[in-house]
């Protein structure tokens, strides 16, 4: 997609309702302004094309009742095309710079929707509530390096979130969305799927970044769903699906000798549970994982 040149004019303001969205003049100069200089650490792929954030509020599938978490903001620009589209806008923002600006930023190029957003200065991995009515959704351009720890955590967290698109590394995408026998399922994917039902969205290029990375990032969409019935907790579902996966080259039988106390106590729970012992790990639906789960022997 090109870059919208225009948008340092303001020629978008009417293209998003009452926000003027950010263009890649215009994310360049509110980062000089701060003295931002996007970090690898952090994970700062800033968005400088906003043909690319309505892409992201479409697929979002966001209307206005829902609430919105966003993580990573940024600068703001997938801020400000939500704003328009729904009732309110939480984002948490690690980076103390940005996160004190941002609401500037909102007041500047969105006067009329300011009352709709608030800014939450944390780490959204270590976050243990948000202000505000319960969100309703996730819609975020995640760091990289923290992706499916910051989804699984705030599925986990937030029971009222019923839907979800976040903008990912294209290899992390295909994992959180990948079906049981792929060679790509893995921990990702089961554990995204005892919360929800994920699937790729779509695709997104490198050139609508500043600076641009490395690799291509994918749209994963999510819809949540209640998990499989089962009497072990999550926490016991998740302990056997880190340890299938830990020798995933192993058969269930081997790779749970060490989680089960030996490879004929693994072999039981397997059999009680209606798995073939001789199986890998990827070959589970998360259903079949809390089954075993179930079975371990004392």
């Amino acid at each position: 997609m090109g870059v919208d040149e225009r948008a340092g004019q303001g020629a978008a303001a009417g293209d998003a309702g009452d926000a003027v969205l950010l263009g890649a003049a215009d994310v360049r100069e509110i980062a000089a302004a701060l003295d931002v200089r996007p970090t690898k650490q952090l994970g700062q792929n800033f968005v400088i094309d906003p043909g690319t954030v309505r892409r992201i509020v479409r697929a979002a599938e966001v209307g206005p009742e829902d609430v919105v978490v966003e993580v990573g903001p940024g600068l703001g620009s997938l801020t400000l095309a939500l704003l328009p589209e729904v009732a309110r806008v939480v984002a948490v923002e690690l980076d103390p710079v940005l996160a004190g600006a941002l609401p500037e930023t909102v007041r500047a190029r969105a006067p009329k929707l300011a009352d709709r957003f608030e800014v939450v200065h944390g780490d959204a991995m270590r976050i243990t509530e948000l202000p505000g009515p319960p969100p309703t959704a996730l819609v975020a351009n995640l760091p990289y390096n923290v992706a499916v720890p910051v989804v699984l955590h705030l599925l986990e967290l937030l029971p009222s979130l019923r839907r979800g698109l976040v903008m990912v590394q294209a290899e992390v995408g295909d994992r959180l969305s990948a079906a049981p026998g792929s060679r790509i399922y893995g921990v990702p994917s089961v554990k995204a799927a005892w919360y929800a039902e994920a699937r790729r969205a779509g695709s997104v290029g490198r050139n609508v970044f500043w600076p641009a990375p490395n690799v291509d990032s994918a749209l994963v969409s999510f819809t949540r769903r209640e998990p499989p019935r089962t009497t072990a907790t999550r926490e016991q579902v998740f302990a056997v699906v880190d340890a299938a996966f830990a020798q995933r080259r192993k058969t269930l039988r081997a790779a749970l000798a060490g989680w089960a106390g030996s490879p004929a106590m693994a072999e039981a729970a397997l059999r009680a549970a209606g798995v073939d012992p001789t199986a890998r790990g990827e070959m589970l639906d998360v259903a079949a994982f809390a089954r075993i789960a179930e079975h371990r022997m004392a």
